[in-house]
């Protein structure tokens, strides 16, 4: 009893540094990155703080950021936001999906002694996404493009659950920064699959342009999440330091497993 207590007390973080999270957020809007192909607006900084959100403070809390930061960020910079204020659902989409990753526990599907039937959510957003892509006419014309892409999110997804916690423990800082990127492109993936549905329903491109994302998602996926583990390796070095616990933590019982 005393060990849960403990533990339940290593994860909780003050609500005054989520706050801050959330402001951090909000201001990444403002630092541009390049434009969004075919969408008419720009990715901004917060493309890779989203991820950290949920790294951080896990797909809870680390939810609650990327929506309250990303619906302010919306309204102080709206070039960076296609979806006006609604674009806060593709960051809240990311932490979650990424917390789930980095917070969750092999395997991600299981029955629980109560009987209880629990899955990862960062499968249900895939699920989500997926079914949804299908939905739209323009969507079920290019098959490969979910298959493919959201593909290369759940490898990420399944290589993060197996492996990622034990690089991210590790006191090597090249597996702690291939554990952010793992957790990082999976989670972004799970947000792009969101944010698609919505870009088949508002803008309606054409199939040639998805065709062409089915290789350009990825690649801008895969570099957000490099920035991504480029800005959170030392930011949550620096706050353990500081005694500030950030990202998922280790019971005891995994501690003596290692």
């Amino acid at each position: 009893m005393n060990t849960e207590e403990n533990n339940n007390k290593k994860n909780q973080v003050h609500p005054a540094i989520i706050a801050v999270w959330a402001a951090v957020v909000a201001a990444g809007y403002l630092i541009p990155a390049f434009p969004i192909w075919g969408a008419g607006g720009r990715f901004s900084l917060a493309n890779v703080l989203n991820p950290l959100s949920g790294i951080f403070f896990g797909p809870v809390a680390g939810t609650l950021c990327s929506a309250v930061g990303g619906f302010i960020g919306s309204l102080i910079a709206p070039d960076a936001a296609w979806m006006g204020p609604g674009t806060f659902i593709i960051g809240a989409t990311t932490a979650f999906t990424t917390g789930c990753i980095a917070w969750g526990k092999w395997p991600p599907v299981v029955i629980s002694r109560n009987g209880n039937f629990i899955i990862n959510g960062a499968i249900i957003v895939y699920l989500i996404g997926t079914i949804l892509w299908f939905t739209q006419e323009i969507g079920r014309s290019v098959v490969l493009y979910p298959v493919i892409v959201y593909g290369l999110g759940f490898i990420a997804f399944i290589l993060a659950i197996v492996l990622a916690k034990q690089l991210f423990a590790s006191n090597n800082r090249i597996k702690k920064f291939l554990s952010f990127w793992l957790y990082s492109f999976g989670g972004l993936i799970g947000g792009a699959a969101i944010g698609n549905f919505f870009a088949l329903v508002l803008r309606k491109e054409p199939r040639e342009l998805w065709t062409a994302l089915i290789i350009a998602t990825p690649v801008e996926r895969a570099i957000f999440a490099l920035g991504a583990a480029l800005v959170g390796l030392p930011l949550i070095i620096g706050l353990n330091k500081l005694k500030i616990p950030a990202g998922p933590q280790q019971d005891d019982k995994e501690k003596n497993e290692n």
